[in-house]
This record gives C-alpha cells, sequence and structure tokens, in this order.
C-alpha cells in the first residue's frame, strides 16, 4: 500500500536541542509500544500518513512543513525502535541506501535473498513514483525501515520548487508495485498528471510495455506520427511529445523483452519521460489513456520548531521523556500500573 501527503517546503535546520530531545522522546515512545506490539504493527504504523504526522507533532516538530518528514525519519533512524532498522535519508544520503540495507542486513544475519529484496523495494518505491506518478515531483528523500522478518515500510519525500510544496509518499509491503499499491492519499490536489498506477491506466500499461518491446526504430516512426496529430490540438502544451526519450533504454526494452510492467521500469534509463512518451504513442495510436487524475484522496503537544502552535516547551518534553523511561522500566520488572494508566487516558480522547 502506498500514501501521500502534501506539506509547504520550509527551508532551515532543525536545531540540536530539539533532535536531541525527540530521539529522546521517541526511543520511550517505542519501548512503551513494544511492550504491547511487534515490529510489523510499527511497520505499518509508519506507512500510516495521519499516523506519522501525529508522530512528529508529538515529538515537538513542525505540523505541515517539508520537514515533518526528514528530521522524523532522521531522529528515527538513530532513535532505539526494537525490531526496526532504518536506513537511508536526505539527498545523497538516499543513494547510499543499497549498500547500508546490505550492511545491516549483514550484521543481522539476514539472507541474501532478504537483502536484495529490501533493495528491489526501495529502488521500485522510487522508480514508481518518480515515474509512474508524474505530479510535478522529484524525489530527494528516501528512508526505509525493515524488520528481520523482511516486512518493510518506504517514507519517500519530492520536491516541487514551483508550488513551494513537497509531497510525502508512503509504502508498506504491496502486493505489486504498479497498480493502485496505496493505502490512502492526501494533500493538495495538482491539475496536470499522469498517473499509470491508477486502475484505469491498466490497458495503457499494457499497450506500453507491447510498444516498448517493438524496434526502437518503429517506435520512433509513432512518436513522429503522433506529434503530427498532436499539432492539430492548439493549446494542449501537455501533450507534446518529450524530447528527451531514452532511446538507449527502449532498445534495451527491445533487446531483453520484459514480460511486466514492472520489468519494463525496472530497465536502467527508464525515466518519466520515457515511461510518459510510451503512454502517448499508447492513447493517440491505440487508444488506451493512461489516468490523469491526482491520486491524492484525503492536538498537538509539545508546540512546533517555528511556534506553530505554540513554541516547544523544553522542560515539557524532558519531564514526559524521564516519566516515560520509568514507566518502561517499571513494565521491564512487571509493573504495568503506569502503562494501563497510559492506555487509559489515550481511550478517554478517543
Amino acid at each position: 500500500m502506498r500514501s501521500t501527503t502534501d506539506l509547504p517546503l520550509h527551508h532551515g535546520k532543525a536545531p540540536s536541542w530539539l533532535t536531541t530531545r525527540m530521539k529522546a522522546l521517541a526511543s520511550q515512545i517505542f519501548a512503551i509500544l513494544s511492550e504491547e506490539y511487534d515490529a510489523e504493527w510499527i511497520l505499518q504504523k509508519m506507512a500510516d500518513p495521519v499516523w506519522f504526522q501525529c508522530l512528529c507533532c508529538l515529538l515537538g516538530y513542525d505540523w505541515h512543513s517539508s520537514g515533518t518528514t526528514t528530521v522524523l525519519c532522521g531522529v528515527l533512524k538513530s532513535a532505539d525502535i526494537p525490531g526496526v532498522n532504518v536506513v537511508g535519508g536526505k539527498g545523497k544520503t538516499s543513494r547510499k541506501i543499497p549498500q547500508e540495507i546490505t550492511k545491516k542486513g549483514e550484521e543481522l544475519n539476514l539472507s541474501t535473498r532478504k537483502i536484495n529484496s529490501l533493495v528491489h523495494a526501495s529502488k521500485m518505491t522510487a522508480k514508481v513514483d518518480n515515474c509512474l506518478v508524474q505530479d510535478g515531483h522529484q524525489l530527494y528523500h528516501q528512508s526505509l525501515f525493515f524488520s528481520e522478518s523482511g516486512s518493510w515500510t518506504v517514507v519517500q519525500q519530492g520536491m516541487n520548487p514551483a508550488t513551494k510544496y513537497a509531497r510525502r509518499y508512503q509504502w508498506s509491503n504491496p502486493s505489486q508495485f504498479v497498480e493502485e499499491p496505496h493505502k490512502g492519499i492526501t494533500g493538495e490536489k495538482a491539475y496536470k498528471v499522469t498517473d499509470l498506477t491508477a486502475r484505469e491506466s491498466r490497458e495503457c500499461r499494457k499497450v506500453s510495455l507491447d510498444v516498448a518491446k517493438e524496434n526502437p526504430m518503429r517506435i520512433r516512426r509513432y512518436a513522429h506520427e503522433n506529434q503530427e496529430t498532436l499539432d492539430h490540438y492548439v493549446g494542449i502544451k501537455s501533450y507534446v511529445m518529450p524530447k528527451s526519450i531514452n532511446w538507449n533504454a527502449l532498445r534495451k526494452a527491445y533487446e531483453t523483452q520484459p514480460e511486466t510492467f514492472e520489468e519494463l521500469i525496472a530497465i536502467k534509463g527508464m525515466g518519466p519521460k520515457t515511461i510518459r512518451g510510451l503512454a502517448m504513442v499508447s492513447e493517440f495510436t491505440f487508444g488506451e489513456s493512461p489516468s490523469h487524475k491526482d491520486p491524492v484522496k484525503f492536538s498537538f503537544a509539545f508546540g512546533g520548531k517555528d511556534g506553530v502552535p505554540f513554541p516547544v516547551e523544553r522542560k515539557a518534553m524532558d519531564e514526559v521523556t524521564e516519566i516515560l523511561k520509568q514507566v518502561v522500566q517499571e513494565a521491564a520488572l512487571g509493573k504495568k500500573d503506569k502503562l494501563h494508566a497510559l492506555k487509559r487516558i489515550a481511550a478517554l480522547n478517543q
């Protein structure tokens, strides 16, 4: 399943005094959760956009900015989450995920199959959100959370400098990668979108795969014929055939003859413009169009970094961290009265 959330871009860096407290508080929160729930439950919750946002608010960070994703993932990477491992991050760090997975996997004595599966999940989730969901956001952050069983959750974020918004994408163990693998999507709608993951795009994907397996020279002819047809559509700029189609990638597709759309997009160099070109050939030559609908669908505890809705109360954060630490220690000794009291308080707020 996959979820997305739109967030305004905020510049700047989280202060060290805040991230230190966030790490300490997060470690205690997950220590308590691990008393009641396993790693698989935590991974599922990390893929829930509302739960993820609430956790960030609870830890005192911005309630509605792009830093919600990047800072919280960074905090969780260095916090102690029983049974859950975190790799990845922002910018160049995100490109080191395969090496991080391999290193952590070897430390945990995971099988080669599990390690390769996690690396594949990282690559495919990025490929899908960059190439199949063309919503104007370019990925710049990816974090992957995984357990020893091989279950995983990916939290990644794309940037749209033109609108000053970032969009968060959350995944968790989908049965497949290319057709509506999301749980729920939240955010501001965009108006120029090509969504090849939509169920309505199924036939377009099939035709695009068939076209990609043809000789690239024939695809060039399709593209030329389509452009002549498109010239009659005055003012429909979004339908202009991409000029920078990767013909080397299409040649590779012709040579390897991928059997599935997932195999097609996994080909090196098969980027968003080439995928869009195939979709346009599918639409204007064979009448199978992709969906152009944006797949978007859908209490502050200690304040936020920017003072929204009110400044962070450092003393309150420290006190709560100590209280939760004591709850964890007593629970380990079999004294769960405070833990049960916290659960009763939570029930009153529902």
